[in-house]
């Protein structure tokens, strides 16, 4: 099935985006929310997780620690690949499935990580890039998640670069402060290029 990968920088707007696609009906399959499923009381990486780190980075109710886990993976390069080596296999599958189950013509992929992974590329027909300005992606997060300034750069710092992200873009909606219509209008304007691409009839004028 044709698949668009859609990714972009910590605060960038990506659900946004995402969720505008839903609204065509468009099947989304997001990879933070596998993430988190798999890392869930009971998920298929939790055994693993535990054997590796141990029971200290298991909450209570049984799901991954991800405060302690993040302040490991942050100041720990082995730490975080041995941690990647348990979960990314495990999203990668559980995503491929998901698209093989998704309905319509296309898919959208939610990626966060798409271009520092650099097998993620291969995987999509189409890049898409939420874009927008660091000073927007800093404040949004600081909002949203409570975190300092320090931690937000901190966590910039280790993804791709805006201008990585840009080169590795076959199409850019630019979200600095984008009223939430013309995000729309965007996302609308993409969603009948897909359709087209991937071989499918355009939609009535009825459609939203």
């Amino acid at each position: 099935m044709f698949a668009v990968g859609l990714t972009g920088g910590i605060g960038s707007g990506k659900t946004t985006v995402a969720d505008l696609f839903a609204t065509h009906g468009v099947a989304v399959v997001d990879t933070d929310i596998i993430a988190h499923r798999i890392t869930a009381a009971g998920g298929a990486a939790m055994p693993l997780i535990e054997q590796a780190f141990g029971r200290q980075f298991v909450a209570p109710d049984g799901a991954l620690d991800r405060a302690k886990m993040r302040s490991l993976v942050f100041s720990d390069d082995a730490a975080k690949a041995r941690l990647e080596a348990i979960t990314h296999p495990l999203i990668r599958s559980e995503t491929e499935r998901e698209r093989q189950a998704a309905p319509g013509p296309y898919v959208v992929l939610v990626v966060p990580l798409l271009v520092e992974s650099g097998a993620w590329k291969s995987r999509v027909n189409r890049v898409l890039v939420v874009d927008c300005r660091q000073q927007t992606q800093i404040a949004r997060v600081m909002r949203r998640n409570a975190f300092s300034r320090d931690q937000v750069l901190a966590i910039i710092a280790r993804q791709a670069t805006r201008e990585a992200r840009l080169a590795a873009a076959d199409d850019v909606i630019v979200n600095d402060d984008t009223p939430l219509d013309r995000l729309a209008h965007d996302v609308r304007q993409l969603h009948l290029r897909y359709l087209a691409l991937a071989g499918a009839a355009p939609p009535s004028q009825s459609e939203p």
